[in-house]
């Protein structure tokens, strides 16, 4: 069995159990790997050797005593996936957690990794560099075909960022505390270091508080199991030790028990309390706190009583005493502000404090907490709504509403922590939704999450420090249970490790790609449900509109597929055209693809057609403005020949906020037309709705239009699932050179509009 060696102490332990294939081959790289080296997040540098480290009964472990702890847990860790091995007669080999200076390794949280055929070296200058060098380590056993064999290899490695994050909601769905050691365990594997735990919204109150007991003995626990069955009904709460409760909490020696948890494997736990918004359940049984002074009217804090501070303080006293982290969450996020407009206390509170609106108010009340937070040492996090109406001093931004609220904070000189929605949050689809389980909505891939850069091109130099990391964020309200968790959660998570640790220059999607398919291996090995890779094809298109030719190619999640494709709308066989790269296609085609295995169709083909339609290329002329937030290719959207995905966040689909959608195509000649196409999209929970009806007007001089023809809406506004529509129109016998289309914006939501097809 292994030995570890820390100041004379001999503890046994049993070897970390790895099953994987990988090709070994021996090729010295810098930040790229043959494949033996398959660890992500990618280090900044690899050099591969020929041999292998064997790991057998009588290899000791080795630390200097600054490293002793991290020894230990990776013995514990060995422990935990043991599989017994064959004893070896060569002698014993040698693990060493060794404390290096500053000309080995340079950066506080890097270190070196040396594979030799008779000794692992772990090098680090700090005990979060030995964790780090560490977690390599694990991986690469967990990575090898044969038990107990690590490829010998030289890595330098370290983080580009200081916060590398995952926030889990456990108020929508609570989960138990083993659940929540085995999600830090897989986060400690990927390098995150950064626990965001959101403890407490309108579903339930899941920490302890001693001085305000019915927290947890009665709004922890609702009245329905789902999030959706209880968020239909009228939202009460049962008291704790009702047969029909469903819910939990942490005690607060669990809670610290997970901050030890946590911190013993490099990773820091912040808890956020939600405030002065998502307040349901503290209004439930402290109804005095709310404008109404009544439970289950508000869900805002009243931010003109001085009670509220006061629970506040006392609430965020007792979290302080659990949670040694800097930064304090404090949510700050989607609050109504209509109570506060009708209250007494808060009007009276604005003309006292000169405040001249709610925003300004809710602003106040931050930079209230804001003071406490800092005087006891802490920093106070808050989601990007806490700009407006003024920042606190030294509040913490983090920004989920796109980049827009991070770059401002960032120019303003507050840090920021990036978690834009159409990158970073993992309740959103990562597949065809009618293939998947419901979700909150939205779509967003392992290779979107690759493909985001947490500092934007807007930020010059100076103002990039600012910008201390990323996180990917997992809401709750669908996924109940420890499998779904894994689901929505791997593999987009490595995605996101990789995004946050390794260097810009070294990020290459092709290269995680290729290492992620390691990976589901070891995934699997650990038991973790992960998203399975689709058998579904992406279209993509390059239109030469002068040449009236079209550059196909496809894209798919599995590795390396076979594809065959026809272009007479066909299904395609293996008898049909065999996929090897982009083809180009001229005049009309009706492109049918497919990724077969053996012989045999794996998945349902996709369909694109091809054509030239009528208005590609041609002038639009907005008669009400598109969303600022969502512009997509701004005036090409709509007639590029692009088609959106199965997200309105592509660049494809065009947002029209409050608005109708009013264009005018100009097709630069009276054309005889045929018909006119175009989809919009229903996502019901941000509120994307499809329009009550498409109108079609035409005009030979772009002033006098005559309506032809509409198209009314018939996707009910309580169908809240992912749903698409393609509003047509048949125009044959009609003739005009403009065009008008208005899509009535009825719900004042927001519109997304895809390509407008004109024959």
């Amino acid at each position: 069995m292994l030995k570890i060696e820390i100041f004379s102490t001999m503890i046994s332990i049993k070897h970390y159990a790895a099953i994987w294939f990988l090709v070994i081959v021996a090729v010295p790289s810098m930040a790229q790997n043959s494949g033996r080296i398959a660890i992500v997040p990618q280090p900044s540098q690899v050099t591969e050797h020929s041999g292998v480290f064997r790991i057998t009964k009588v290899t000791r472990i080795k630390s200097d005593p600054a490293f002793s702890e991290v020894a230990t847990l990776f013995a514990k860790q060995a422990d935990i996936k043991a599989i017994g091995l064959k004893p070896e007669t060569n002698g014993p080999s040698l693990i060493n957690f060794v404390h290096a200076g500053k000309e080995i390794v340079a950066d506080s949280a890097g270190y070196r990794l040396v594979i030799t055929p008779e000794k692992i070296t772990i090098m680090a200058l700090t005990h979060t560099g030995a964790l780090n060098g560490m977690e390599s380590l694990l991986q690469l056993i967990l990575l090898q075909p044969k038990t107990g064999e690590v490829p010998c290899a030289e890595i330098t490695d370290h983080p580009r960022f200081g916060y590398r994050g995952v926030m889990l909601d456990v108020s929508r769905n609570f989960f138990p505390v083993p659940t929540i050691k085995r999600f830090l365990d897989l986060m400690a594997l990927y390098k995150l270091n950064k626990f965001h735990w959101h403890l407490t919204d309108g579903p339930g109150w899941r920490l302890e508080i001693k001085k305000y007991p019915e927290l947890t003995s009665e709004t922890a626990w609702r009245t329905h199991k789902t999030w959706k069955e209880w968020w239909d009904s009228p939202r009460h709460y049962l008291d704790e030790g009702n047969p029909n409760a469903y819910g939990g909490y942490y005690t607060q020696e669990q809670a610290r028990e997970i901050v030890a948890y946590a911190a013993q494997r490099g990773i820091t736990v912040i808890p956020e309390i939600e405030m002065p918004g998502h307040s349901d359940e503290v209004l439930a049984v402290y109804p005095n706190l709310a404008c109404s002074g009544k439970p289950f009217v508000n869900g805002e804090l009243c931010l003109g009583n001085d009670s509220t501070f006061i629970f506040l303080k006392n609430v965020l006293t007792e979290v302080m005493a659990i949670f040694p982290s800097e930064y304090i969450h404090v949510g700050g996020d989607e609050a109504d502000q209509s109570a506060w407009k009708k209250c007494p206390k808060c009007q009276k509170r604005m003309r006292d404090e000169q405040l001249k609106n709610e925003s300004e108010l809710q602003s106040y009340g931050v930079r209230r907490i804001e003071q406490f937070l800092s005087s006891k040492g802490r920093k106070l996090l808050g989601w990007d709504e806490i700009l407006e109406g003024g920042l606190a001093p030294a509040a913490t931004v983090m920004s989920w509403r796109g980049e827009e609220g991070g770059i401002t904070a960032a120019k303003m000189g507050h840090e920021v922590i990036m978690t834009p929605g159409n990158y970073c949050y993992f309740d959103h689809y990562q597949a065809d939704p009618a293939t998947q389980p419901l979700a909150i909505g939205g779509y967003l891939t392992t290779e979107n999450v690759y493909s985001y850069e947490p500092v934007p091109a807007e930020l010059e130099g100076s103002k990039a420090k600012f910008i201390m990391g990323a996180q990917a964020n997992i809401w709750t309200e669908f996924i109940p249970t420890i499998e779904h968790l894994d689901y929505m959660t791997y593999p987009r998570l490595l995605a996101m490790a990789e995004v946050t640790w390794s260097k810009k220059e070294d990020r290459n999607f092709e290269s995680f790609r290729t290492r992620l398919q390691s990976h589901y291996r070891l995934l699997q090995r650990l038991n973790v449900n992960y998203c399975r890779p689709a058998y579904s094809l992406e279209i993509g298109t390059k239109f030469d509109y002068d040449a009236k030719k079209v550059k196909v190619s496809f894209k798919s999640e599995q590795f390396n597929p076979e594809i065959y494709y026809t272009l007479d709308g066909s299904e395609p066989t293996t008898s049909s055209q065999s996929y090897n790269g982009g083809f180009e296609a001229t005049g009309p085609a009706k492109i049918c693809a497919a990724i077969f295995e053996n012989g045999k169709m794996k998945g349902k083909p996709t369909r694109l057609d091809i054509d030239f339609h009528l208005a590609i290329g041609k002038k639009v002329v907005y008669n009400q403005p598109y969303s600022k937030g969502y512009p997509a290719q701004k005036e090409a959207t709509l007639v590029n020949g692009y088609r959106g995905s199965l997200t309105y966040g592509d660049g494809q689909w065009q947002g029209f906020d409050t608005n109708d959608m009013d264009v005018t195509i100009d097709l630069e000649n009276p054309l005889a037309l045929k018909t006119l196409a175009v989809s919009f999209i229903q996502q019901t929970g941000p509120g994307v709705f499809m329009p009550d009806f498409v109108e079609i007007s035409l005009s030979d001089d772009g002033k006098d239009f005559r309506k032809v023809k509409t198209v009314n809406n018939d996707i009910p506004l309580t169908q809240s699932a992912l749903t698409f529509k393609e509003f047509k129109f048949d125009l044959a016998g009609e003739k005009g050179r403009y065009i008008r289309v208005i899509a009535k914006n009825g719900q004042h939501g927001f519109l997304f509009a895809d390509e407008v097809i004109i024959y």
